[in-house]
This record gives C-alpha cells, structure tokens and sequence, in this order.
C-alpha cells in the first residue's frame, strides 16, 4: 500500500513541479523588459531601435494620418539623405514604388521601425530562410537577439556595456544590419563590409583572419572594380567573400552549414549530418578549386581543431584538479555570486570548461581561470577561424598564443600548490578573503543601479 502510495505522490509532485516551472517562466517573462529575466531590466530609449518590435515608441511631436507625398516633401526638408537613398533604392524607382508608409505606417503618432515580419511581407523567401535557421539553433543571427536578452549577465551588468553587444545582436530583429536603410542595396550587402560591422575583435576575428586569406587579399586588391550587382553564383566574383561562402546563391541562412559550431564546441566531425555538411562545402569550394584540395582542407580543419581541444581540456584538467583541492582563490563562495542565478547562491561552485558554463563566466572570476576564459574564447577562436578562411600564418599564430596560455595556467598551478603545501607544512590557515572579492565599486554599483 505505501509502495502504491509513492507510485502515485512521485508522478503528481513531477506534474506540479513541471507545472511551477512553467508559471515561473511565464512570470519571469511579464516585465517591462524582454527575455528570461525581463522583470529585472527596463529599456533605455535605444532599445527601441535595437529591438523595435518590443520598444520602439513613435515620436508624438506630428499628428495625423499622411499619404507618402506628404511624407516624402516633409523628410526632403527634415532628412534629405533618407529621401535620396529611398529615391536610389529598388524600392523607389520600382514601377510600383515602395512608399514610406508601406513599411513605417500612415498615422504618425502610431509609426513603426520595420522588422524582419514587415520585410517578410513582400521578401516571403529569404524571411522564411532566415525564420528557418532557428532549427540550427545557437549560434545563428535569427536567435541572436534571444540569445542576448536571456544571458545572466545582460541583467547583471551596466546598460551602457550590454548596450554594445545588442548592437550587433539586433540582426535578429531587424534587417538594416545587413541591407542600411533606406537603400537597402543587396550589392551593399555582398561585400565582406557588410559583416565584418559585426564579425570582428577578440572572439570572432572573422575581419582580421579573411583579410589576411587569399581570398581577402584578392578582394582588397580588385574588389572595388567588380559588379557587385551580380548574383552570389559561380563565375561572378573572382574570389568569395562572407557571402558568398556562407549565403551561397543568396540564401538568408549562415548556420546551415556549420560543421565546428564556429568553434566554440568540439563535435565529431564524422557523424552522418557532418558529412553531409562537408559534400556541400566541397561542391561550394568547388565553384573554384579541385574538390580533392577541398577534402584536403577540410581535413587540415579537422586536425586544427584536434590540436586545440587537447590544449582546451589539458587547461580543464588543471583547473578541475586546482578546483577539487579547494585551491582557486578566491574560490566561488568568496566572491560575487554569478549574475541572476539562484543555483550558484546555493551551491556555489567554479565552473570550468564548456560544458559546465565557463564560456559565460566573463568576470568574478579567479585570475587562473580568466586565463583559461581568454584562451578558450580568445585564442582558440582566432585559430579556428584562421583555418576555417584559409589564414595559415593566423592559425600557428592562435596556436602559440593557446600554447602561452596553457602554460601560464601550468604555472600559476604549480605556485598555488607550492604555496599550500608551505602552508600545510608551516600548520598556517590561511584566513577568508570573501569580503575583499565581495566589495568594490564596481560591484557596489551593479547592485544599486542594475
């Protein structure tokens, strides 16, 4: 009878468990910001242009409902240069133009900011392309916004800092990242500038390391007399840039072919969907090369990321170890527990290598495992995306600097446990050191103003 009794007691507290899980998703979700933690942030007005759809508020300074005359006479006083670009765009000198209140609205205290849904409209085909990426899930720009507002750290630190990664991360929200307003000119968007906006500095050096390829030199030496005006296909560009590779045929999808999820995680390169991936990068590379050297490259690509990931895991190996002997200072429990999690007031605990999230630990960190942070996040990715653009000299340059890396962790290793075992030897008990890590201005400043 008890044993019946606990059959029945396990599954209904899983079913109020499950239940109270997603009530706290939804009530999490009810606040004036967005996302996860959408009760614990408020927009600042720039939010509104980075994510429109959520926040943008019209102006209230103009009333009345206005036909796209009246617009356009206005805005050639008020924004000439709007006015131009829409004049010079395909939208302006269709035979059936598109009129500024086709995308922004007619009643002026009611405009919008157009969205990727409004787009979609009329561009049905690379909207739905570009919807479909989420099945690829992160990282992928249609998630990019998501992807953003539902990180710890977005609620924890300073608007002014989360304001710069939403920049970029606003593609998934809008198409102006890509195609400037109010041209919108897809020739604009076929050249690497167009990306690299976004794709560049310390974690994903794609500028730096396509620039320094073949391929990079080829179109900084020539690319401004090509016609940009022809479609991403075989024969029209004398060398791929980003997308061409990566949106082949004009395709508004960069994730589909992703063999090493950009880098950040190891995966096996031979599973049947990856070898899948490899036959449509073979047949895109060989719009140009021998598909043979294509196999060839990919493989050098392969034992690229083989050679990182034992430089990643012998640094986890040593951190884990330092962490297991109670030796990483200051430990989790003596500084600032991690940004709007619940679990590491707990149970607070160091988190080290991918899978146990050291790829969000940005800061509160001990020294040692900053150093493992920048080498996984900093150095690793400038190797694998100097092999994944054909940049040799930026590959054995990401290399050395992991193998820096790893060395310094080796060595501030060896002088933590050279200085425990003094201590255990000297019968010293080192004191807490929590509210050192605890306080500070910094610190301070998030909890009252965040």
């Amino acid at each position: 009878m008890r044993y019946r009794l606990i059959l029945l007691i396990l599954p209904l507290f899983a079913l109020l468990a499950v239940s109270a899980g997603f009530a706290y998703v939804h009530w999490s979700k009810g606040g004036t910001g967005t996302g996860l933690y959408s009760r614990y942030w408020s927009p600042d007005p720039v939010q509104g242009y980075w994510d429109p759809d959520n926040f943008y508020q019209s102006v209230k300074s103009v009333e009345g409902v206005f036909k796209a005359a009246l617009c356009i006479q206005c805005h050639e006083g008020i924004t000439p240069g709007i006015v131009a670009d829409w004049r010079a765009s395909r939208h302006g000198q269709s035979d059936n133009p598109v009129y500024c209140n086709d995308c922004h609205g007619s009643d002026h205290q009611h405009l919008r900011l157009p969205t990727p849904e409004v787009c979609g409209n009329c561009h049905q085909k690379q909207h739905g392309e570009f919807k479909d990426e989420a099945r690829y899930g992160f990282p992928s720009h249609v998630l990019a916004m998501e992807r953003a507002v539902d990180a710890k750290h977005f609620v924890d630190k300073p608007k002014g800092e989360v304001q710069s990664c939403v920049q970029c991360h606003s593609v998934a929200t809008k198409c102006d990242s890509c195609h400037t307003r109010h041209r919108f000119d897809a020739a604009e968007a076929r050249r690497p500038e167009a990306c690299i906006t976004c794709h560049s500095g310390p974690p994903h050096p794609d500028d730096e390391t396509y620039f320094a390829s073949a391929h990079g030199k080829l179109y900084l030496a020539e690319g401004n007399d090509w016609d940009w005006s022809k479609p991403l296909t075989k024969g029209n560009y004398k060398a791929p840039t980003c997308a061409y590779c990566h949106m082949d045929g004009g395709r508004h999808q960069v994730a589909h072919k992703s063999l090493w999820k950009f880098g950040l995680r190891e995966v096996n390169p031979h599973t049947s969907k990856n070898q899948v991936l490899r036959k449509n990068w073979i047949k895109l590379c060989g719009d140009c090369h021998e598909q043979e050297k294509a196999r060839q490259w990919l493989t050098e690509l392969d034992q690229e990321r083989k050679r990182a990931w034992q430089k990643l895991y012998a640094a986890e190996d040593i951190l884990k170890d330092l962490r297991s002997d109670n030796l990483l200072q200051p430990a989790a429990g003596e500084r600032p527990p991690y940004p709007m999690d619940w679990m590491d007031r707990l149970w607070p605990r160091e988190r080290i290598g991918f899978f146990e999230g050291q790829a969000s630990a940005f800061y509160n960190v001990s020294a040692i495992e900053r150093d493992y942070f920048e080498m996984w996040y900093f150095d690793n990715l400038g190797a694998y995306k100097s092999a994944a653009h054909g940049n040799q000299a930026g590959v054995e340059s990401g290399h050395r600097k992991m193998a820096a890396s790893l060395d310094r962790i080796e060595t501030k290793a060896s002088e933590l446990y050279h200085l425990s075992d003094t201590e255990q030897r000297a019968e010293i008990t080192p004191e807490a050191s929590h509210e050192i890590w605890m306080k500070g201005a910094y610190t301070d400043y998030n909890r009252k103003h965040n």
